[in-house]
Protein backbone atom coordinates (compact mmCIF):
# COMPACT_ATOMS: atom_id res chain seq x y z
CA UNK A 1 0.00 0.00 0.00
CA UNK A 2 2.65 1.67 0.85
CA UNK A 3 4.42 1.39 -2.71
CA UNK A 4 1.37 2.84 -4.22
CA UNK A 5 1.00 6.12 -2.15
CA UNK A 6 4.99 7.02 -3.45
CA UNK A 7 4.20 6.12 -6.98
CA UNK A 8 1.12 8.95 -6.61
CA UNK A 9 3.09 11.77 -4.78
CA UNK A 10 6.30 10.93 -6.99
CA UNK A 11 4.29 11.56 -10.28
CA UNK A 12 2.05 14.40 -8.44
CA UNK A 13 -0.80 13.01 -11.01
CA UNK A 14 -4.40 13.71 -9.22
CA UNK A 15 -6.18 12.04 -12.27
CA UNK A 16 -4.81 8.69 -11.20
CA UNK A 17 -6.84 9.34 -7.48
CA UNK A 18 -9.82 10.24 -9.54
CA UNK A 19 -10.34 6.62 -10.55
CA UNK A 20 -12.54 6.16 -7.75
CA UNK A 21 -15.20 3.20 -7.04
CA UNK A 22 -18.16 5.90 -7.42
CA UNK A 23 -17.87 5.71 -11.15
CA UNK A 24 -17.25 2.20 -12.17
CA UNK A 25 -15.52 2.02 -15.85
CA UNK A 26 -18.43 0.89 -18.25
CA UNK A 27 -18.05 -1.94 -20.47
CA UNK A 28 -15.35 -1.35 -23.31
CA UNK A 29 -16.64 -3.23 -26.11
CA UNK A 30 -19.09 -0.89 -28.14
CA UNK A 31 -18.62 1.86 -25.71
CA UNK A 32 -18.26 5.52 -27.14
CA UNK A 33 -14.52 6.44 -26.32
CA UNK A 34 -13.34 2.51 -28.36
CA UNK A 35 -15.39 3.33 -31.16
CA UNK A 36 -13.77 6.59 -31.16
CA UNK A 37 -10.38 5.21 -31.15
CA UNK A 38 -11.61 2.38 -33.98
CA UNK A 39 -12.47 5.73 -36.25
CA UNK A 40 -9.27 7.11 -35.17
CA UNK A 41 -7.52 4.36 -36.00
CA UNK A 42 -9.17 3.87 -39.58
CA UNK A 43 -8.67 7.64 -40.21
CA UNK A 44 -4.66 7.58 -39.50
CA UNK A 45 -4.52 4.51 -41.85
CA UNK A 46 -5.82 6.55 -44.23
CA UNK A 47 -3.64 9.62 -43.20
CA UNK A 48 -0.37 6.69 -43.76
CA UNK A 49 -1.87 5.39 -46.63
CA UNK A 50 -1.57 8.91 -48.38
CA UNK A 51 1.77 10.15 -47.05
CA UNK A 52 3.45 6.72 -47.94
CA UNK A 53 2.03 5.73 -51.92
CA UNK A 54 4.63 7.93 -52.79
CA UNK A 55 7.35 5.68 -51.47
CA UNK A 56 6.36 2.80 -53.51
CA UNK A 57 4.72 4.36 -56.55
CA UNK A 58 8.21 6.29 -57.00
CA UNK A 59 9.75 3.11 -58.19
CA UNK A 60 7.24 2.86 -61.25
CA UNK A 61 6.98 6.21 -61.78
CA UNK A 62 10.84 6.61 -62.82
CA UNK A 63 12.19 6.19 -65.68
CA UNK A 64 15.15 3.03 -64.49
CA UNK A 65 17.57 4.45 -66.77
CA UNK A 66 17.91 7.88 -65.70
CA UNK A 67 16.76 7.94 -61.63
CA UNK A 68 17.81 4.39 -60.61
CA UNK A 69 20.78 4.06 -62.54
CA UNK A 70 23.48 2.39 -60.22
CA UNK A 71 27.29 3.59 -60.94
CA UNK A 72 28.89 0.67 -62.90
CA UNK A 73 31.16 -1.97 -60.96
CA UNK A 74 30.32 0.24 -57.68
CA UNK A 75 32.52 -1.68 -55.32
CA UNK A 76 30.37 -3.73 -52.86
CA UNK A 77 27.16 -3.84 -55.14
CA UNK A 78 25.10 -6.59 -55.22
CA UNK A 79 24.48 -8.28 -58.24
CA UNK A 80 20.86 -9.21 -59.55
CA UNK A 81 19.71 -12.62 -58.43
CA UNK A 82 19.06 -14.73 -61.19
CA UNK A 83 15.40 -16.26 -61.49
CA UNK A 84 12.42 -15.91 -63.29
CA UNK A 85 11.43 -12.29 -61.99
CA UNK A 86 14.60 -10.86 -62.84
CA UNK A 87 14.97 -12.08 -66.56
CA UNK A 88 12.89 -8.82 -67.61
CA UNK A 89 13.07 -5.33 -66.42
CA UNK A 90 10.93 -5.51 -62.89
CA UNK A 91 8.95 -2.31 -63.41
CA UNK A 92 7.89 -2.45 -66.84
CA UNK A 93 6.59 0.17 -68.96
CA UNK A 94 2.49 0.02 -69.12
CA UNK A 95 1.04 1.69 -72.22
CA UNK A 96 0.12 5.48 -71.56
CA UNK A 97 1.34 5.61 -68.19
CA UNK A 98 4.03 8.30 -67.83
CA UNK A 99 7.61 7.49 -66.99
CA UNK A 100 9.80 10.71 -65.37
CA UNK A 101 13.91 11.04 -65.59
CA UNK A 102 14.18 11.84 -61.68
CA UNK A 103 17.84 11.25 -60.59
CA UNK A 104 18.27 10.14 -56.90
CA UNK A 105 18.43 13.45 -55.48
CA UNK A 106 15.47 14.98 -57.41
CA UNK A 107 13.58 11.87 -55.59
CA UNK A 108 15.00 12.55 -52.20
CA UNK A 109 13.27 16.22 -52.46
CA UNK A 110 10.39 14.68 -53.55
CA UNK A 111 9.72 12.12 -50.79
CA UNK A 112 10.87 14.94 -48.27
CA UNK A 113 8.34 17.75 -49.75
CA UNK A 114 5.53 16.67 -47.74
CA UNK A 115 7.34 17.03 -44.36
CA UNK A 116 8.19 20.66 -45.35
CA UNK A 117 4.14 21.66 -45.18
CA UNK A 118 3.74 19.07 -42.00
CA UNK A 119 5.80 21.42 -40.02
CA UNK A 120 4.13 24.62 -40.48
CA UNK A 121 0.52 23.34 -39.18
CA UNK A 122 1.39 21.39 -36.24
CA UNK A 123 1.43 23.95 -33.39
CA UNK A 124 -1.35 26.18 -34.95
CA UNK A 125 -3.30 22.83 -35.27
CA UNK A 126 -2.33 21.83 -31.58
CA UNK A 127 -3.25 24.91 -30.13
CA UNK A 128 -6.45 25.50 -32.31
CA UNK A 129 -7.79 22.08 -31.44
CA UNK A 130 -7.01 22.95 -27.28
CA UNK A 131 -9.07 25.51 -27.74
CA UNK A 132 -12.52 24.99 -30.21
CA UNK A 133 -11.84 20.55 -30.01
CA UNK A 134 -10.34 18.60 -32.08
CA UNK A 135 -12.62 16.89 -34.55
CA UNK A 136 -12.99 19.78 -36.97
CA UNK A 137 -9.46 20.03 -37.19
CA UNK A 138 -8.80 16.03 -37.38
CA UNK A 139 -11.48 15.43 -40.47
CA UNK A 140 -10.33 18.39 -42.26
CA UNK A 141 -6.94 17.79 -42.29
CA UNK A 142 -7.31 14.51 -43.45
CA UNK A 143 -10.12 15.18 -46.21
CA UNK A 144 -7.68 17.96 -47.65
CA UNK A 145 -5.46 15.78 -48.01
CA UNK A 146 -7.26 13.31 -49.65
CA UNK A 147 -8.34 15.83 -52.09
CA UNK A 148 -4.82 17.23 -53.08
CA UNK A 149 -3.89 13.17 -53.52
CA UNK A 150 -6.32 13.29 -56.09
CA UNK A 151 -4.44 15.74 -58.36
CA UNK A 152 -0.96 14.19 -57.51
CA UNK A 153 -0.81 13.06 -61.36
CA UNK A 154 -1.51 15.98 -62.83
CA UNK A 155 1.25 17.02 -60.61
CA UNK A 156 3.89 15.24 -61.88
CA UNK A 157 2.75 15.65 -65.69
CA UNK A 158 3.42 19.61 -64.78
CA UNK A 159 6.84 18.83 -63.09
CA UNK A 160 8.65 18.18 -60.55
CA UNK A 161 8.34 21.72 -58.80
CA UNK A 162 4.73 20.96 -58.87
CA UNK A 163 4.72 17.95 -57.71
CA UNK A 164 7.08 19.46 -54.59
CA UNK A 165 4.95 22.16 -54.26
CA UNK A 166 1.46 19.30 -53.83
CA UNK A 167 2.98 17.49 -51.76
CA UNK A 168 3.99 20.41 -49.63
CA UNK A 169 0.16 21.28 -48.99
CA UNK A 170 -0.81 17.59 -48.35
CA UNK A 171 1.39 18.14 -45.29
CA UNK A 172 0.29 21.57 -44.48
CA UNK A 173 -2.94 19.78 -44.21
CA UNK A 174 -2.39 16.88 -42.54
CA UNK A 175 0.21 18.37 -39.83
CA UNK A 176 -3.32 19.06 -38.09
CA UNK A 177 -4.35 15.70 -37.15
CA UNK A 178 -2.01 14.15 -34.97
CA UNK A 179 -2.45 17.26 -32.33
CA UNK A 180 -5.96 17.12 -33.16
CA UNK A 181 -6.10 13.61 -31.63
CA UNK A 182 -4.08 14.19 -28.77
CA UNK A 183 -6.35 17.27 -27.91
CA UNK A 184 -9.12 15.05 -28.47
CA UNK A 185 -8.14 12.25 -26.19
CA UNK A 186 -7.42 14.94 -23.76
CA UNK A 187 -11.46 14.93 -23.52
CA UNK A 188 -11.85 11.51 -23.97
CA UNK A 189 -9.42 8.93 -22.57
CA UNK A 190 -9.70 8.06 -18.79
CA UNK A 191 -6.17 7.99 -17.47
CA UNK A 192 -5.82 4.18 -16.40
CA UNK A 193 -7.18 3.66 -20.37
CA UNK A 194 -4.81 6.30 -22.11
CA UNK A 195 -2.07 4.80 -22.88
CA UNK A 196 -4.31 1.66 -24.84
CA UNK A 197 -6.43 3.98 -26.37
CA UNK A 198 -4.28 6.61 -27.71
CA UNK A 199 -1.65 4.07 -28.96
CA UNK A 200 -4.35 1.67 -30.66
CA UNK A 201 -5.64 5.03 -32.56
CA UNK A 202 -2.14 6.55 -33.59
CA UNK A 203 -1.24 2.37 -34.64
CA UNK A 204 -3.31 2.95 -37.70
CA UNK A 205 -0.50 4.98 -39.01
CA UNK A 206 1.69 1.86 -38.76
CA UNK A 207 -1.49 -0.52 -40.34
CA UNK A 208 -2.05 1.80 -42.92
CA UNK A 209 1.67 1.84 -43.80
CA UNK A 210 1.44 -1.93 -43.95
CA UNK A 211 -2.09 -2.25 -46.35
CA UNK A 212 -0.50 0.94 -48.22
CA UNK A 213 2.79 -0.21 -49.53
CA UNK A 214 1.98 -3.58 -50.91
CA UNK A 215 -1.69 -2.22 -51.82
CA UNK A 216 0.73 0.45 -54.13
CA UNK A 217 2.39 -1.86 -55.87
CA UNK A 218 -0.03 -3.93 -56.95
CA UNK A 219 -1.97 -0.82 -57.96
CA UNK A 220 0.39 -0.22 -59.92
CA UNK A 221 1.26 -3.67 -61.70
CA UNK A 222 -2.31 -3.87 -62.56
CA UNK A 223 -3.47 0.09 -63.13
CA UNK A 224 -0.89 2.04 -63.34
CA UNK A 225 0.73 4.24 -60.70
CA UNK A 226 -1.72 6.98 -61.41
CA UNK A 227 -4.69 4.98 -59.89
CA UNK A 228 -2.79 4.60 -56.60
CA UNK A 229 -3.55 8.27 -56.04
CA UNK A 230 -7.18 8.28 -57.05
CA UNK A 231 -7.90 5.38 -54.78
CA UNK A 232 -6.29 6.58 -51.74
CA UNK A 233 -7.42 9.92 -52.34
CA UNK A 234 -11.09 8.45 -52.66
CA UNK A 235 -10.53 6.51 -49.61
CA UNK A 236 -9.46 9.54 -47.71
CA UNK A 237 -13.09 11.66 -48.70
CA UNK A 238 -15.28 8.72 -47.65
CA UNK A 239 -13.69 7.90 -44.03
CA UNK A 240 -14.24 11.86 -43.76
CA UNK A 241 -18.04 11.68 -43.84
CA UNK A 242 -18.27 9.20 -41.86
CA UNK A 243 -16.20 10.88 -39.32
CA UNK A 244 -18.13 14.14 -39.56
CA UNK A 245 -21.37 12.03 -39.20
CA UNK A 246 -20.02 9.86 -35.87
CA UNK A 247 -17.49 12.16 -33.90
CA UNK A 248 -18.02 14.87 -31.50
CA UNK A 249 -15.59 16.72 -29.28
CA UNK A 250 -16.35 15.97 -25.65
CA UNK A 251 -18.22 12.99 -24.03
CA UNK A 252 -20.75 15.76 -22.78
CA UNK A 253 -21.93 17.08 -26.31
CA UNK A 254 -22.10 13.42 -27.99
CA UNK A 255 -25.94 12.53 -28.98
CA UNK A 256 -25.87 8.35 -28.62
CA UNK A 257 -23.17 8.49 -25.09
CA UNK A 258 -24.68 6.56 -21.94
CA UNK A 259 -25.02 8.43 -19.01
CA UNK A 260 -22.70 5.67 -17.30
CA UNK A 261 -19.87 6.19 -19.70
CA UNK A 262 -20.25 9.89 -19.48
CA UNK A 263 -19.97 10.26 -16.16
CA UNK A 264 -17.43 7.89 -16.04
CA UNK A 265 -14.84 9.67 -18.32
CA UNK A 266 -15.65 13.39 -17.25
CA UNK A 267 -15.32 11.99 -13.49
CA UNK A 268 -12.07 10.07 -13.95
CA UNK A 269 -10.73 12.84 -16.35
CA UNK A 270 -11.35 15.62 -13.81
CA UNK A 271 -10.64 19.24 -14.94
CA UNK A 272 -7.33 18.81 -16.00
CA UNK A 273 -8.89 17.77 -19.16
CA UNK A 274 -10.65 19.42 -21.24
CA UNK A 275 -10.07 22.62 -23.28
CA UNK A 276 -7.71 25.52 -22.44
CA UNK A 277 -8.47 29.01 -22.94
CA UNK A 278 -6.55 31.58 -25.37
CA UNK A 279 -3.38 32.28 -23.12
CA UNK A 280 -1.09 29.35 -22.78
CA UNK A 281 2.19 28.93 -20.72
CA UNK A 282 4.86 29.92 -23.37
CA UNK A 283 7.53 30.72 -21.40
CA UNK A 284 7.29 27.88 -18.82
CA UNK A 285 6.97 25.43 -21.44
CA UNK A 286 10.12 26.89 -23.51
CA UNK A 287 11.91 26.24 -20.33
CA UNK A 288 10.58 22.81 -19.57
CA UNK A 289 13.49 20.20 -19.22
CA UNK A 290 10.60 17.19 -19.80
CA UNK A 291 8.98 18.67 -22.94
CA UNK A 292 12.32 18.77 -24.13
CA UNK A 293 12.76 15.63 -23.95
CA UNK A 294 10.21 14.61 -25.78
CA UNK A 295 11.16 16.78 -28.67
CA UNK A 296 14.81 15.46 -28.59
CA UNK A 297 13.64 11.70 -27.94
CA UNK A 298 10.91 12.21 -31.17
CA UNK A 299 13.11 13.62 -33.39
CA UNK A 300 15.77 10.99 -32.77
CA UNK A 301 13.65 8.12 -33.16
CA UNK A 302 11.65 9.98 -36.25
CA UNK A 303 14.76 9.93 -38.21
CA UNK A 304 15.28 6.39 -38.17
CA UNK A 305 11.48 6.18 -38.99
CA UNK A 306 11.43 8.13 -41.98
CA UNK A 307 14.36 6.94 -42.96
CA UNK A 308 13.15 3.45 -43.74
CA UNK A 309 9.26 4.73 -43.90
CA UNK A 310 10.16 7.13 -47.36
CA UNK A 311 13.74 5.08 -48.44
CA UNK A 312 13.09 1.66 -47.90
CA UNK A 313 11.78 0.69 -51.02
CA UNK A 314 13.98 2.52 -52.78
CA UNK A 315 16.92 0.13 -51.21
CA UNK A 316 14.87 -2.90 -52.19
CA UNK A 317 14.81 -2.20 -55.72
CA UNK A 318 18.12 -0.49 -56.23
CA UNK A 319 20.35 -2.73 -54.22
CA UNK A 320 18.58 -5.92 -53.27
CA UNK A 321 16.87 -5.74 -56.80
CA UNK A 322 13.38 -7.15 -56.01
CA UNK A 323 10.96 -6.70 -58.17
CA UNK A 324 7.97 -4.19 -57.20
CA UNK A 325 5.76 -6.77 -56.24
CA UNK A 326 8.31 -8.29 -53.91
CA UNK A 327 9.50 -4.84 -53.02
CA UNK A 328 6.12 -3.66 -51.99
CA UNK A 329 5.39 -6.40 -49.48
CA UNK A 330 8.71 -6.30 -48.11
CA UNK A 331 9.06 -2.67 -47.70
CA UNK A 332 5.40 -3.52 -45.63
CA UNK A 333 5.92 -6.01 -44.06
CA UNK A 334 7.87 -4.29 -40.89
CA UNK A 335 4.50 -1.67 -40.18
CA UNK A 336 2.76 -4.69 -39.40
CA UNK A 337 4.83 -5.92 -36.48
CA UNK A 338 5.03 -2.07 -35.32
CA UNK A 339 1.33 -1.83 -35.37
CA UNK A 340 0.92 -5.00 -33.26
CA UNK A 341 3.41 -4.00 -31.07
CA UNK A 342 2.22 -0.28 -30.49
CA UNK A 343 -1.04 -2.07 -29.48
CA UNK A 344 0.42 -4.58 -27.31
CA UNK A 345 2.71 -2.13 -25.43
CA UNK A 346 -0.37 0.13 -24.76
CA UNK A 347 -2.11 -2.45 -22.95
CA UNK A 348 0.97 -3.36 -21.34
CA UNK A 349 1.77 0.42 -19.88
CA UNK A 350 -1.82 0.86 -19.07
CA UNK A 351 -2.25 -3.14 -16.89
CA UNK A 352 1.17 -1.81 -15.06
CA UNK A 353 0.12 1.74 -13.93
CA UNK A 354 -3.10 -0.03 -12.68
CA UNK A 355 -1.85 -2.72 -10.83
CA UNK A 356 0.25 0.26 -9.47
CA UNK A 357 3.84 -2.14 -10.26
CA UNK A 358 5.73 1.26 -11.67
CA UNK A 359 4.82 5.21 -12.06
CA UNK A 360 4.12 7.21 -14.93
CA UNK A 361 8.11 7.97 -15.49
CA UNK A 362 9.25 4.67 -14.98
CA UNK A 363 6.73 2.85 -17.75
CA UNK A 364 7.54 6.08 -19.78
CA UNK A 365 10.99 5.33 -19.42
CA UNK A 366 11.29 1.45 -19.99
CA UNK A 367 9.38 1.31 -23.21
CA UNK A 368 11.39 4.17 -24.47
CA UNK A 369 14.56 2.86 -24.09
CA UNK A 370 13.16 -0.63 -25.85
CA UNK A 371 11.59 1.25 -28.65
CA UNK A 372 14.78 3.33 -29.40
CA UNK A 373 17.55 1.53 -28.24
CA UNK A 374 16.97 -2.12 -29.86
CA UNK A 375 16.02 -0.61 -33.25
CA UNK A 376 18.98 0.99 -33.34
CA UNK A 377 20.98 -2.21 -32.56
CA UNK A 378 19.03 -3.88 -35.06
CA UNK A 379 19.68 -0.50 -37.92
CA UNK A 380 23.50 -0.94 -37.10
CA UNK A 381 23.58 -5.07 -38.04
CA UNK A 382 22.49 -4.05 -41.35
CA UNK A 383 25.08 -2.43 -42.22
CA UNK A 384 26.95 -5.80 -41.70
CA UNK A 385 24.88 -8.01 -43.96
CA UNK A 386 25.81 -7.46 -47.12
CA UNK A 387 24.06 -8.90 -50.00
CA UNK A 388 21.85 -11.11 -47.91
CA UNK A 389 18.58 -10.23 -48.95
CA UNK A 390 17.14 -12.23 -45.97
CA UNK A 391 19.36 -10.94 -43.26
CA UNK A 392 18.77 -6.84 -44.24
CA UNK A 393 14.84 -7.93 -44.34
CA UNK A 394 15.13 -9.41 -40.71
CA UNK A 395 16.92 -6.94 -39.08
CA UNK A 396 14.70 -4.04 -41.09
CA UNK A 397 11.44 -5.56 -39.82
CA UNK A 398 12.66 -6.11 -36.47
CA UNK A 399 13.79 -2.43 -36.43
CA UNK A 400 10.59 -1.25 -37.08
CA UNK A 401 8.44 -3.91 -35.45
CA UNK A 402 10.48 -3.28 -32.03
CA UNK A 403 10.21 0.95 -32.17
CA UNK A 404 6.51 0.32 -31.96
CA UNK A 405 7.05 -0.30 -28.30
CA UNK A 406 8.01 3.79 -27.87
CA UNK A 407 4.28 4.24 -28.86
CA UNK A 408 3.58 3.72 -24.72
CA UNK A 409 6.88 5.66 -23.93
CA UNK A 410 7.87 8.89 -25.18
CA UNK A 411 4.64 9.40 -27.60
CA UNK A 412 2.19 9.24 -24.92
CA UNK A 413 3.88 11.55 -22.20
CA UNK A 414 2.97 14.51 -23.80
CA UNK A 415 -0.75 14.36 -22.09
CA UNK A 416 0.78 12.79 -19.08
CA UNK A 417 3.00 16.14 -18.26
CA UNK A 418 0.47 18.44 -19.23
CA UNK A 419 -3.39 16.99 -20.08
CA UNK A 420 -5.02 20.45 -21.24
CA UNK A 421 -1.97 21.48 -23.32
CA UNK A 422 -1.58 17.85 -24.80
CA UNK A 423 -3.01 18.84 -28.25
CA UNK A 424 -0.30 21.82 -28.33
CA UNK A 425 2.38 20.09 -27.15
CA UNK A 426 1.98 17.54 -29.72
CA UNK A 427 2.12 20.09 -32.18
CA UNK A 428 5.75 21.54 -30.52
CA UNK A 429 6.94 18.42 -30.37
CA UNK A 430 5.64 17.02 -34.04
CA UNK A 431 7.14 20.03 -35.61
CA UNK A 432 10.76 19.17 -34.43
CA UNK A 433 9.94 15.77 -34.97
CA UNK A 434 9.26 16.37 -38.61
CA UNK A 435 12.61 17.75 -39.25
CA UNK A 436 13.77 14.42 -39.65
CA UNK A 437 11.17 14.12 -42.18
CA UNK A 438 12.68 16.66 -44.03
CA UNK A 439 16.07 15.93 -44.02
CA UNK A 440 16.11 11.93 -44.06
CA UNK A 441 14.84 12.07 -47.27
CA UNK A 442 17.69 14.17 -48.41
CA UNK A 443 20.50 12.22 -46.97
CA UNK A 444 19.87 9.32 -47.79
CA UNK A 445 19.52 11.02 -51.46
CA UNK A 446 23.59 12.11 -50.62
CA UNK A 447 24.82 9.31 -48.71
CA UNK A 448 23.00 6.67 -51.11
CA UNK A 449 23.22 8.95 -54.34
CA UNK A 450 25.45 5.79 -56.10
CA UNK A 451 23.17 3.14 -54.70
CA UNK A 452 26.34 1.30 -53.34
CA UNK A 453 26.68 -0.72 -49.88
CA UNK A 454 29.00 1.72 -48.94
CA UNK A 455 26.42 4.45 -48.82
CA UNK A 456 23.76 2.51 -47.36
CA UNK A 457 25.37 1.48 -44.79
CA UNK A 458 26.35 4.60 -44.05
CA UNK A 459 22.61 5.32 -43.82
CA UNK A 460 22.05 2.68 -41.29
CA UNK A 461 24.94 3.32 -38.96
CA UNK A 462 23.59 7.56 -38.75
CA UNK A 463 20.17 6.18 -37.96
CA UNK A 464 21.34 3.85 -35.51
CA UNK A 465 23.51 6.65 -33.89
CA UNK A 466 20.55 8.94 -33.41
CA UNK A 467 18.38 6.75 -31.79
CA UNK A 468 20.74 5.42 -29.11
CA UNK A 469 20.72 9.09 -28.75
CA UNK A 470 17.39 10.08 -27.87
CA UNK A 471 17.32 6.92 -25.52
CA UNK A 472 19.57 8.22 -24.12
CA UNK A 473 18.04 12.17 -23.57
CA UNK A 474 14.90 10.19 -22.47
CA UNK A 475 16.51 8.61 -19.89
CA UNK A 476 18.27 11.25 -18.35
CA UNK A 477 15.80 14.20 -18.71
CA UNK A 478 12.08 12.40 -19.08
CA UNK A 479 9.42 12.80 -16.90
CA UNK A 480 5.57 11.66 -16.38
CA UNK A 481 4.95 14.44 -13.81
CA UNK A 482 2.57 17.17 -14.29
CA UNK A 483 4.13 19.96 -14.78
CA UNK A 484 3.34 22.67 -12.18
CA UNK A 485 2.59 25.02 -15.18
CA UNK A 486 -0.08 22.42 -16.41
CA UNK A 487 -1.74 22.42 -13.39
CA UNK A 488 -4.78 25.17 -13.13
CA UNK A 489 -4.08 27.88 -10.43
CA UNK A 490 -7.55 27.61 -8.41
CA UNK A 491 -6.95 24.23 -7.93
CA UNK A 492 -3.33 24.44 -6.50
CA UNK A 493 -4.77 26.68 -4.21
CA UNK A 494 -7.40 24.62 -3.20
CA UNK A 495 -5.34 22.07 -2.99
CA UNK A 496 -3.15 23.91 -0.98
CA UNK A 497 -6.56 25.22 1.58
CA UNK A 498 -6.81 21.39 1.97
Amino acid sequence: MNSAVDHQDEENTPLLQKQAGQHPAPPKCCSVRYNLAFMMFLGFAVVYGLRVNLSVAMVAMVNATNGQSTSNGSEGECPAPSGPSNTSNPNPDQPGVPRYPWDPETQGMLLGAFFFGYLFTQIPGGYLSGRFGGSIFLGVGVLGTAVLTLLTPLAAHLGAKWLFALRALEGFGEGVTFPAQMAMWACWAPPLERARLATFSAAGSNFGAFVALPLTGFICNTLGWPAVFYCFGGAGCLWAVLWFFLVSDEPSKHPRICDQEKDYIINSIGSEGGSHGWAVPLLPMLFSVPLWAIIISQMCSNWSYYTLLTSMPTYMDTVLHFDLSQNSFLSALPYLGAWLFAVLSGVLADSLLERELLSITAVRKIFTLVGLLLPAGFLFAVGFTGCSSILDVTFLTASTTVGGVSAAGVFMNQIDIAPRYAGMLLGITNTFGTIPGVLAPIAVGHLAKNHSLVGWRNVFFLSAGVSAFGALVFMLFGSGKIQSWAVRECETEADREH
